[in-house]
């Protein structure tokens, strides 16, 4: 025996189909995360990625032009090398931060994650490579004050790979005051 909705055991309804409605307009969905940018609209990821990039190769440039400043000579590998003040790193995170804030206001998921990115970044300057640094230290003064004849072709341990506490910080207000800076001015 059959019930009223066409299937043998009544328990499950028959399906209906009717035409699909209208799709709306992708234009005026509130989910911005999927929409494609407009030509001409969306370059703020892009300038923000350029600021922090820039500000990177800043302070890192000062860092090999102090040198310079300081010595006379020219250390060509301090432009490519970590460690030192200001912190280059943060630098660069802070100010990809506070494009981010800028751009996007700090209520939003995208700042959460380019902060927390961020705090990863200087923290692990600060603290693990600054630790490696001194590890590397001492190994090299053990190599140097046990071992008569170190092998030939041995390197010394890179010593200078992490930064002070006060060297991320101030990397890190330079990262800061550099994006409000460009904000202000373009």
């Amino acid at each position: 025996m059959r019930s009223r909705s066409g299937n043998a055991s009544g328990l499950l309804p028959t399906p209906s189909f009717s035409p699909p409605a209208k799709l709306p307009n992708p234009e005026t969905l509130p989910i911005v995360c999927c929409r494609r940018p407009v030509a001409g609209q969306g370059g703020g990821a892009t300038t923000a990625f350029w600021i922090a990039i820039l500000v990177g190769i800043l302070v890192q440039g000062y860092k090999g032009f102090s040198v310079y400043f300081r010595t006379g000579r020219w250390n060509l590998r301090r432009f490519v090398e970590t460690g030192g003040m200001p912190s280059s790193h943060a630098a660069s995170v802070a100010a990809l931060s506070t494009s981010v804030a800028i751009q996007e206001g700090v209520r939003t998921l995208l700042f959460g994650v380019t902060l927390y990115f961020s705090l990863v970044v200087m923290y692990d300057a600060a603290g693990l490579r600054r630790a490696a640094g001194r590890q590397a230290a001492i190994l090299n003064r053990l190599i140097e004050e046990h071992f008569s004849h170190p092998e030939e072709g041995t390197q010394k341990l890179m010593e200078l790979l992490g930064h002070t506490p006060l060297e991320v910080l101030v990397g890190a207000l330079l990262g800061v005051a550099s994006a409000i800076l460009w904000y202000w001015m373009f």
